[in-house]
């Protein structure tokens, strides 16, 4: 017998992965998220922001970054400035960064959809990926064909189901970045 489970996971594992990828991407107010992707020299190594340093909201369109280490606030603003698909610049007191959201021009909004629209292609090849896989393994497995027809049905099905969930997802994310 042909067992769907794993397959499940798999696509339940891409899932998470487009959604971590979703809330990184910037909608006009501030989200610790959005720095997830810095990288930060620190200690003769580059570390994630979140292991250098709490990022926390101010308000709406600003966050606060608390270094744990003073001696870091430099390289932390390097880092920052030098992620240009951010677009923030960040200023210190010495003690506290505060980088300021800028609001977001129509131009910059249908960019960054643009972008998560690549976000939304990947999670898709990843899960159709995940029904390739189950396919060679129904093929592989010598069912009788009632049940390899009725098992390769069930991936179909399996993958309408987790590309429409990415796509909803998307459409929430996309009125999102749009909205004003």
């Amino acid at each position: 017998m042909f067992d769907s489970k794993e397959y499940r996971v798999a696509c339940e594992k891409a899932m998470e992965r487009f959604r971590s990828e979703m809330s990184k991407v910037r909608t006009g107010r501030a989200h610790p998220d959005m720095l997830g992707s810095v990288k930060v020299e620190a200690y003769g190594q580059f570390m994630p922001l979140n292991q250098v340093a709490n990022v926390t909201i101010g308000d709406a369109t600003l966050l606060l970054i608390t270094p744990f280490d003073p001696a870091n606030i430099e390289a932390i603003s390097t880092a920052i400035r030098a992620d240009s698909t951010l677009g923030l610049n960040p200023s210190d007191d010495g003690r506290l960064i505060r980088v300021p959201v800028p609001p977001l021009t129509e131009e910059r909004r249908r960019e960054i959809v643009k972008s998560a629209s690549a976000k939304v292609e990947e999670a898709k090849v990843a899960i159709r990926q995940v029904r390739e896989d189950a396919r060679k393994e129904i093929k592989g497995a010598e069912l009788p064909e009632d049940v390899a027809k009725r098992a390769e049905k069930e991936i179909d099905d399996m993958t309408k189901e987790y590309t429409d969930k990415v796509d909803g997802e998307f459409k929430q994310k996309e009125a999102e970045i749009m909205s004003i």
